[in-house]
C-alpha cells in the first residue's frame, strides 16, 4: 500500500476569477475537487474558476500534431518485477516508448514505474484537463487482495519467474491499454507531466491520494458521494438539443455495453470450465485405453485422449481470447464511458457557476438600487464596484461555460472516430482468432478420424 507525501500532490490551481491569478496556499496544495454542485469560494466570498484555459494547451497541439498520422507513439509494458520484501515491497514494471514525435527528446527509451506512478499520472492530467472538457482515459483500478498476495510471496528465485503469474498479467495488459488510449489522444500525449512519465529515469515524486485506505482517500470518498448527490438531485435547464441527445445516447451504449460485459464474463468461465471438463475426458479415455484388450479400440481411445488434451490447450486459448480481446477491451469502455459522464457533469457545474454568479451579481444590483433610493451616496461607490466585478464574473464563468460546451463537442467526434476504429479493429481481431482455433479443433479430429475407422 503506498503513503504519499505532499511534495507532488496537485499540478493545477484554483484562481480568482476577479484577477485570474493564481491563488493556491499551502492548505490548497491537499484540497479535493470540490462536490459537483458546490460552489468554489476564497476567503472573500468570491467565486473561484479554473485557472488552466483551453488556450493554455491547444497551442501544443497546432504546434507538434494534427492528429494526421504523420506521428506515431507506441508504448509497451513488460518485464514486471517485485522489488523488496514484505508488505514493503511493490511489482515495477518497464515502460518502453517508441515515437517519432519531436517534443520526445529521444525516439527509443524505457525506464522503470510503479503502479502508483500510473495512478499518479491519472489524477494529474485528471485535474489539468477533464474541467475542460476532455476526455481522460482511465487508470486500472486498484486490488487490495491481489497486490497483497504478490507482496507476501516468497522473492523471485530467477530473473522472468513468474509471481501470481496471471493476476499480475491482467494488470500488465490493462496498464498498457491506459498509457496507449492516453497517448492517442493528441493532447495528453504531449502533456509535460505525462512526457517525464514516460522518459524520466528518475523515480517520481510519490503520488498522492493513490493509497485505497489513506485519509485522502476517505476524503475522496465523501466527495464522491456529494458528487453522486448532486447528478441525483440537480437537473439543468438544458438548452442545447445536441447535448441531451448525446447524454441520452451514451447512457444507451453504457447500458447495453455492461450486459455485454457480464455475458463475455459468463463466456469465459463457462469456457474455462469446459477446458476443465475436457481434459477430464481426455484423463479418462487414457486410461480407458490402457485396460481395453482389443488392440484398434485401445490405439482409437489412446489417440482420442491425445486428441482431447489438444482441445483442451485450445479451449483455454479460447477463454484467454475471450478475456483479453474483448472482454477487457469492453471493459476498458465502460470506464471511457464513465469518465465521458465526468466531462458532461463538469459542464453541469460550470452552469451551475454561471448560476451562482447571475444571483450573485442580482443581489448586487438590488443592494444599488437599496442605496440609491435611500440616497446612501457613501454606500453607491462601493456597491457599484461590487456590480461592476460580479458583472465580470458573470461573464468568465458563461466563457467557462460556452467553452467546455464547445470543447465536449470536438472531444465526443474524436472518441466516436477512435471508438469505431477499435471496435472494429478487435472485433477483426476476435474473429480470426476464434476461426483458427475451430480449424485447429477441426484439423485435430479429422487426423483422429483414420484411427476410428480402423477399428475392427
Amino acid at each position: 500500500m503506498d503513503v504519499e507525501s505532499p511534495e507532488h500532490n496537485r499540478e493545477f490551481a484554483d484562481v480568482d476569477i476577479n484577477n485570474g491569478d493564481g491563488a493556491a496556499s499551502a492548505s490548497d496544495e491537499e484540497e479535493e475537487v470540490p462536490a459537483p454542485g458546490s460552489v468554489t469560494l476564497d476567503e472573500n466570498n468570491d467565486l473561484f474558476v479554473s485557472a488552466i484555459s483551453p488556450g493554455d494547451v491547444t497551442h501544443q497541439l497546432q504546434e507538434v500534431l494534427n492528429d494526421d498520422g504523420d506521428y506515431f507513439i507506441k508504448i509497451t509494458i513488460s518485464d514486471p518485477q517485485k522489488i523488496g520484501d514484505g508488505m514493503g515491497s511493490y511489482l515495477a514494471y518497464k515502460v518502453t516508448t517508441k515515437t517519432n514525435i519531436p517534443k520526445f527528446k529521444r525516439n527509443e527509451f524505457s525506464t522503470l514505474r510503479r503502479f502508483s506512478d500510473f495512478l499518479g499520472i491519472h489524477d494529474l492530467l485528471v485535474g489539468k484537463y477533464m474541467r475542460l472538457g476532455r476526455i481522460i482515459p482511465p487508470a486500472p483500478s486498484k486490488n487490495i487482495i491481489g497486490s497483497t498476495k504478490v507482496k507476501i510471496s516468497p522473492q523471485q528465485t530467477e530473473p522472468g519467474t513468474p509471481i501470481n503469474q496471471e493476476w499480475i498479467e491482467i494488470r500488465r495488459a490493462a496498464l498498457e491499454r491506459f498509457v496507449h488510449r492516453t497517448a492517442q489522444h493528441p493532447i495528453l500525449r504531449v502533456d509535460l507531466d505525462f512526457m517525464n512519465f514516460l522518459e524520466s529515469d528518475q523515480e517520481l515524486p510519490r503520488a498522492v491520494n493513490t493509497s485505497a485506505l489513506s485519509g485522502a482517500g476517505v476524503i475522496r470518498l465523501f466527495n464522491k458521494v456529494g458528487e453522486t448527490v448532486n447528478k441525483i438531485t440537480y437537473k439543468m435547464d438544458e438548452n442545447d438539443p445536441w447535448f441531451d441527445d448525446k447524454i441520452t445516447e451514451v447512457e444507451n451504449l453504457d447500458a447495453n455495453l455492461q450486459k455485454l460485459h457480464n455475458a463475455m464474463k459468463s463466456l469465459v468461465t463457462s469456457r474455462r470450465e469446459l477446458s476443465v471438463l475436457t481434459g477430464l475426458v481426455a484423463k479418462s479415455a487414457a486410461m480407458l485405453s490402457t485396460c481395453e484388450e482389443h488392440t484398434g479400440l485401445s490405439r482409437a481411445l489412446s489417440n482420442l485422449a491425445d486428441v482431447e488434451e489438444k482441445i483442451e490447450l485450445l479451449r483455454s486459448e479460447q477463454a484467454n481470447s475471450d478475456f483479453y480481446i474483448l472482454a477487457e477491451f469492453i471493459k476498458d469502455y465502460l470506464g471511457l464511458f464513465g469518465a465521458i459522464k465526468c466531462i458532461f457533469h463538469e459542464r453541469v457545474k460550470a452552469f451551475q457557476n454561471w448560476q451562482y454568479a447571475q444571483m450573485q451579481l442580482s443581489k448586487r444590483r438590488e443592494n444599488r438600487g437599496r442605496f440609491e433610493l435611500a440616497n446612501r451616496v457613501d454606500k453607491l461607490d462601493q456597491a457599484q464596484q461590487e456590480v461592476e466585478e460580479w458583472q465580470g464574473k458573470v461573464q468568465r464563468c458563461q466563457q467557462q461555460f460556452d467553452d467546455i460546451s464547445s470543447e465536449i463537442k470536438r472531444e465526443m467526434e474524436r472518441f466516436e472516430l477512435t471508438r469505431v476504429k477499435d471496435f472494429k479493429a478487435n472485433i477483426i481481431k476476435y474473429i480470426e482468432d476464434q476461426m483458427a482455433h475451430q480449424q485447429q479443433i477441426v484439423s485435430y479430429w479429422e487426423a483422429f478420424a483414420p484411427f476410428a475407422r480402423e477399428i475392427v
